[in-house]
């Protein structure tokens, strides 16, 4: 088994990370004795998280979201899946104010 998490960090960064056991990894994280991207951005919260039966899967999950671009990420966590494809296709952060906020 393997799970495929995102954190958001006390900076409103997003960090993506995979592993075989979800609460002792998330303990680490926020003992500060995880990843060192997120000891420097303490306290952390889970924000998102997928579960596989393979942790290889989960590896390549990750892999894959740490790709995106933080609004995509940020449409996952909230559930905007039909959001997912158009954000993969365009990459101009204005395109999508403008889509989302016409009068703007």
């Amino acid at each position: 088994m393997g799970f495929m998490y995102m954190l958001e960090c006390c900076d409103s960064s997003l960090y993506t990370g995979s592993t075989k056991d979800l609460k002792a990894r998330l303990a680490q994280h926020e003992a500060g004795e995880g990843a060192n991207y997120t000891k420097k951005r303490l306290p952390v919260r889970l924000v998102y998280v997928e579960e596989y039966d393979r942790i290889d899967h989960a590896f390549a999950r990750e892999k894959q979201i740490q790709g995106w671009q933080k609004i995509k990420k940020l449409a996952l966590v909230d559930g905007h899946l039909s959001d997912l494809n158009l954000l993969a296709k365009c990459r101009n952060i204005t395109f999508h104010k403008v889509r989302d906020n016409p009068k703007a």
